[in-house]
């Protein structure tokens, strides 16, 4: 694998070249980690650790793996540092999967990591497995022309995504050998049309609803917490939100109620039911707004139901919604980075949060998302068009040689 040579500018002919060169071995490496279920939560990780530690070691990378408070393994990081110093930028991406569904209903095996028609096929192969590959070969070289760099990459490779703990990226950031500053991050999250700068927040809490316990059979009926549970998810159902959108920001927020537990048998009336709620928040219709909504339809739902306990609410996940302006270096460097390959990016404000709400928590830039054409996100054969690869490196490669060029 020969280095890319190195202009004031972006030499975008030779980076594009270099990617081609790359694509037999990026292809090589996805397949192999496809090929090791790393299912978030159900598989163990030290089999896919163990191949990519290799292979990066073999390519004289340095590896690092990142363990949590309890010692469980659940991320990797290598970094490649300028000869000048300079910003850090973060190029990451996750290791670990979601799970296969039915295996009986994929073309072929969730772990095959076959090539067919173009596309290559399982678990994890573009969320984010290729990401791992292509920032991997990205690393190598960048790591050829230390004395062209005007600070720090870091790749974090994150085995804790898929549960919703960001264990590595929490470690990484938070921890106690968290870098004093991240000038920002690049998340390898598929998708070519669109570069994702923005995201809903999410304000979730678990409801716990209160009624009197009675024999269910008795004379005396008393209050049913599933009953009141069932009245304050029609509340809640019903509910009027402010308007949320602007120019910049152009979703709404929204409430869903995603689970109901309560009860147990059938000669007992419940006396709890516990009910999680989902908030999408937006800077107009945030956090501050969201609680005191649920608050206020709360409180009239038990002031509805007296002789029964206040309903708790028990906050479980806050992250605030982002968007970064049109004037941010790694948006509008990714944006032109793309352009200069014949890719028209447009920058977009995602629904559903990712791991860029909690870095913007943090107050670190993120873009949450370009890469690979793909199909079948999480679920029955996901797949990823090879061909998109060579161009996503290159785009990634042309970035990194601006940003870490002199500033």
């Amino acid at each position: 694998m020969s280095s890319c040579r190195w202009h004031d500018g972006a030499d975008h002919a030779h980076i594009l070249a270099a990617a081609k060169e790359d694509h037999d071995s990026v292809l090589d490496l996805t397949r192999a980690l496809i090929r090791i279920p790393s299912r978030g939560g159900i598989d163990p990780y030290d089999p896919i650790i163990t191949l990519l530690s290799t292979w990066m070691s073999e390519h004289d990378l340095p590896v690092n793996v990142v363990h949590d408070a309890t010692g469980a393994a659940v991320g990797l990081t290598s970094e490649v540092s300028g000869a000048v110093p300079g910003p850090l930028w973060v190029l990451d991406a996750c290791l670990d999967s979601a799970p296969f569904g039915d295996e009986n209903a994929w073309t072929h095996s969730p772990t095959s990591g076959i090539t067919d028609s173009g596309w290559m096929w399982g678990r994890g192969s573009s969320d984010s497995k290729v990401a791992v590959a292509i920032f991997c070969h990205l690393a190598v070289r960048l790591a050829a022309a230390t004395e062209h760099l005007h600070g720090t990459l870091v790749l974090l490779f994150d085995l804790d995504e898929h549960t919703g703990g960001f264990g590595g990226a929490r470690q990484y950031f938070e921890g106690p050998d968290a870098p004093p500053e991240v000038a920002g991050v690049m998340i390898g999250y598929p998708g070519m049309d669109k570069l994702v700068v923005g995201g809903r927040g999410v304000y979730r809490v678990g409801l716990h609803v209160h009624g009197t316990s009675s024999h269910s059979g008795g004379s005396t009926a008393t209050p049913n917490a599933i009953e009141k549970a069932s009245h304050l998810v029609r509340e809640l159902a019903a509910v009027k939100l402010p308007d949320g959108a602007r120019a910049d920001f152009p979703l709404q927020g929204k409430v869903t109620v995603t689970a109901m537990r309560g009860g147990e048998g059938y000669s007992v009336t419940p006396d709890l039911c516990t009910i999680n709620v989902d908030v999408r928040t937006t800077p107009v219709f945030d956090d501050v707004a969201a609680a005191s909504l649920l608050e206020r339809v709360v409180a009239e739902v038990d002031q509805a139901w007296p002789g029964t306990q206040p309903t708790l609410i028990e906050v479980t996940t806050r992250w605030p919604a982002f968007a970064l302006p049109a004037d941010s270096p790694l948006r509008s460097t990714l944006i032109e980075a793309a352009r200069a390959f014949g890719v028209d990016v447009q920058p977009k404000i995602a629904g559903p949060s990712n791991i860029g709400n909690y870095l913007a928590g943090l107050g670190i830039p993120a873009t949450a998302g370009f890469g690979v054409a793909y199909t079948g996100l999480h679920a029955t054969d996901e797949r990823f068009r090879t061909d998109t690869v060579p161009t996503v490196q290159a785009i990634y490669h042309a970035a990194l040689v601006r940003l870490l060029g002199p500033q």
